[in-house]
């Protein structure tokens, strides 16, 4: 009897163990489906060329933008980046991405799809030039268009500097810098009714010029900053509307804004010697010395980033103040 009441304790035991060991193993299960869930949390982001889930936090992005480059600069997020752009020029200001530590995904109108599928990335950025090829991207990974609106521009900028922000945990940190920008904006708007100035933008490019109005590329000038356009009828167009050097004495603004093309892209000449003729030594803008030359870097390569747009209206608060 003894013997057989050993036993059957031991069987008990046995069962209770046994009863424990799974309990265990299933709060295991459901700690580590939390923990992935958590990890797998993801979003949706609508945006210009369709709709997109993506997991939070990617750890490999490839970023054709350069604006989209200096966010990430601006947020601290550079070590998320694998893939940029590179066979053309990069800002200087964000240099740090034509290293050796960023793979070459080719050039802003020609990607190297081979490069960029080997990299295997969670997420790819774009913006207006590689929008025709969306679809071949959109095949490697999850690509996300987040392009600027020049005719909604801070609007556009705002949501897609928040999206990125939403993306990495880095929401104060947008929010901190956006309110920067508007306070910098509210100053040249202010400063911008006090010189009670018009102007013109003409980007230069060789010998050739094309002015650009409200709702343009660089229309962010009158749309956001505040100065008027001494021609509200120009063409709105990606390359701006082609005019001569009589077109600008003609409209004869108080200021003259230039975006040096050539300085950015290997031009030859300057837009200093091109734009600065005899003819345009007739307008207001040259006689009180009023033309100022925009850095091409933040105007012509970049803009619509966290340091691109604040750097833009500095400038432009700058030609303001005499």
């Amino acid at each position: 009897m003894k013997k057989i009441y050993v036993s059957l304790l031991l069987v008990v035991v046995m069962v209770i163990a046994a009863a424990c060991g799974s309990n265990n193993s299933g709060n295991n299960g459901n700690d580590n489906t939390s923990n992935n869930n958590e990890a797998s949390e993801t979003m949706t982001i609508e945006h210009e060329l369709g709709t997109s889930e993506i997991e939070k936090n990617p750890e490999k992005v490839v970023v054709f933008d350069f604006g989209v480059l200096d966010t990430f600069k601006k947020l601290g997020l550079e070590d998320k980046v694998v893939g940029v752009a590179q066979a053309g020029v990069i800002p200087s200001y964000i240099d740090e991405f034509a290293s050796e530590d960023y793979a070459n995904i080719g050039s802003l109108k020609e990607p190297d799809f081979e490069k960029i599928a080997e990299l295997d990335p969670d997420l790819i950025l774009i913006s207006g030039r590689q929008s025709e090829v969306y679809d071949q991207l959109q095949e490697i990974a999850e690509t996300v268009f987040i392009g600027v609106d020049t005719e909604n521009y801070m609007d556009s900028f705002t949501e897609n500097v928040t999206t990125i922000g939403e993306m990495f945990g880095k929401e104060s940190e947008v929010e901190d810098a956006l309110a920067e920008i508007d306070d910098t904006i509210a100053s040249v708007n202010e400063k911008a009714e006090e010189a009670d100035k018009n102007a013109l933008i003409i980007l230069a490019n060789d010998d050739k010029i094309s002015a650009y109005g409200p709702s343009s590329r660089f229309g962010i000038i009158h749309d956001v900053f505040g100065v008027p356009a001494v021609d509200e009828g120009i063409e709105v167009s990606t390359h701006g509307s082609n005019v001569s050097f009589e077109y600008v004495t003609e409209q004869d603004p108080d200021l003259l804004y230039v975006i040096d093309r050539g300085a950015v892209v290997g031009g030859e000449s300057s837009a200093k010697q091109v734009v600065e003729n005899k003819l345009m030594e007739r307008t207001k803008a040259f006689q009180n010395d009023d033309i100022y030359y925009l850095d091409p870097e933040f105007w012509y390569l970049s803009g619509g980033g966290l340091i691109s747009v604040q750097e833009m209206a500095n400038q432009i608060e700058e030609s303001l103040v005499k």
